[in-house]
Order: structure tokens, then sequence, then C-alpha cells
């Protein structure tokens, strides 16, 4: 692990984005399924470019969020505003990326991250350049033609972290990504994820259950309740934050108001 985590925007970097990151709002939104509310009068608004990182107990809804902004599943009131623009459904500016890889099996490698280019509308010419470029940048060079059945879950999670930014988003949302990955490789991935957003910035709403992950990777934790309780606690994050100082006072009072607020 790297001894300081900070958010560079470096002056170069393996393709430039061009792409500006979006804000997201989300109005007093209620989402539900049949008769039952999860998510009652949430109110988040969410700037260009910033990690937000939502936690909270089983069941608060964390993961309907995210399908919510992604323009999965429609809010029953309220509204979710992408750049001002009501979402209704989903678009390439904001990309998914699941705990469960969900590449396609049949292609290589560089085959699913070549989708996410076609997508995009990536000129065929360009395709296998730019692919090549992030096999490059997530480190597995000499996998190009590998299958996902031949790669481990840490390989697997790389392959779908580039897959969802190659398409250049302006939104990335998250949902435990690196949930089921060991302590080692989850660390890796974490470290990943800040190395390939300093170099291609997107707003991102991550979900996770990890306290640690969040004050590692937010800027912004928000700590959702249930129906009735839509937020318990929100936490800046203050930068730059240095992994090594977990137990120094100042995240020991973060992470301590972020486990009180589990506990409500």
């Amino acid at each position: 692990m790297t001894a300081t985590t900070e958010r560079p925007n470096p002056a170069s970097a393996m393709q430039p984005n061009t792409v500006s990151a979006m804000r997201l709002d989300l109005e007093g939104i209620r989402i539900g399924y049949g008769g039952s509310t999860v998510i009652e009068g949430l109110d988040l608004s969410i700037a260009a470019g910033q990690i937000l990182v939502l936690t909270g107990p089983s069941g608060c809804g964390k993961s309907t969020v995210l399908r919510a902004v992604a323009g999965l599943l429609p809010v029953q009131a309220g509204r979710i505003l992408a750049d001002g623009e009501s979402v209704s459904t989903t678009s390439r500016d904001r990309a998914m990326v699941f705990q469960d890889d969900a590449l396609h099996p049949w292609r290589t490698v560089r085959g699913n991250i070549m989708l996410a280019l076609m997508l995009r509308g990536v000129p065929r010419a360009k395709r296998r350049t730019r692919a090549d470029s992030w096999i490059a940048e997530i480190g597995l060079e000499g996998f190009d033609d590998y299958l996902p059945k031949s790669l481990s879950g840490g390989m697997r999670q790389r392959v779908q972290l580039a897959r969802g930014l190659a398409g250049s988003p302006r939104a990335v949302l998250m949902d435990e990504p690196f949930g089921a990955l060991d302590a080692q490789t989850r660390t890796s991935m974490q470290q990943l994820l800040l190395h390939t957003l300093a170099a291609h910035p997107s707003t991102v709403v991550f979900v996770t259950h990890d306290v640690d992950e969040a004050l590692l990777l937010g800027d912004r934790v928000v700590v959702l309740g249930r129906a009735g309780e839509p937020v318990r606690a929100t936490v800046d994050i203050p930068h730059p934050r240095d992994p090594r100082q977990r137990g120094d006072d100042a995240t020991l009072r973060l992470r301590q108001t972020i486990l009180d607020a589990l506990e409500k």
C-alpha cells in the first residue's frame, strides 16, 4: 500500500480524460418494491468528481439507491438529476460495477474491454489499442486473450473495473465491488481504483459495509438508515489520507462517528 492516498489530477495519463465528471442530485426520493417502501425522503447532492460512499445496515437500501441512480429502477416520488436532467432510464454516462464481476464468459479480457469501447462508439480501428492500454494500466499484460474462467477473482475485478471505466462514464456506481475478495487482493484493488480515478476522473457512488474501506476511498461517507430515517450521518473525509494512520486520533474519531451511526 502506498504511503499517502491522494486523488491528484496528473498532467499525463494513459489516455487523456476529455469527459467531465457528472453532478448527481437526489431530491426527496422514495423507492419501494410492491407495497414496501425501502427509501423514503432521501436527499443527497454529489459534486462532480466526488467519491461518495454509502454504508448502512443490511436492508437499508444502499444497492437500491445505486440502481435508481443508474436508471434501472424508477423512483416512486421525488427525482434524481444528472447534471440537472431527470434520470428516467439507463445511460452510458452512468456505469455500474457489481460485486459479481458480470464479465461475458465467452469474451477474452481484451474482448470484454473492447465491448465497452464499442458501446461508447469508439471507432473499430482504435478499440484494440485502447483496450490494450487499459490492460496494461490494470496490470494484466500477458492475459489479453484469457477467458474469465481462467482468471482469479481479483483479476476478474480488475477487468470489470477497466471495462466500467473504458467507456469514459461521467459517473460510476459501484456495489460492493471488492466485498468477495480476500484482504490482500481487496487492498490492492482499493489502491488500483484510486490510481485509476486519478488518471480518469469520474463521479463515484460506492457502496460498502466496510468502515475502513469507506474511510480510505470516500471524500464523503453517508450512513443510510431505514425508511423514515434516510440519512443517519454524513462524514466528510479530509485529504490527503495516509492508510498507515488508521490508528491516529482524527481517523479514529471519524471511524467512531460512522460506527455510532451504524449502531443506532
